[in-house]
């Protein structure tokens, strides 16, 4: 049977712990939120790319001879 002692202790160790959890937590909530900026900027910049490549498809002659290439 645990004691009064043993069950403090027990407390500490889980009050610790959760401690640990949310720093860890808080920290990867961060790292998150700057990968998720990171994403919709590389996002956008691509969206930007693809515009500026169809930009330049469209000026290219068509190709009259049928050959494909």
């Amino acid at each position: 049977m645990a004691t009064l002692q043993d069950l403090a202790e027990h407390l500490d160790r889980l009050l610790l712990r959760h401690q640990e959890l949310a720093r860890t937590n808080a920290l990867l909530l961060e790292q998150l939120a700057g990968v998720s900026g990171e994403r919709d900027n590389l996002k956008s910049r691509l969206t930007a790319a693809r515009a500026r490549i169809d930009a330049l498809l469209e000026r290219l002659p068509a190709n009259s001879d049928g050959s494909g290439a």
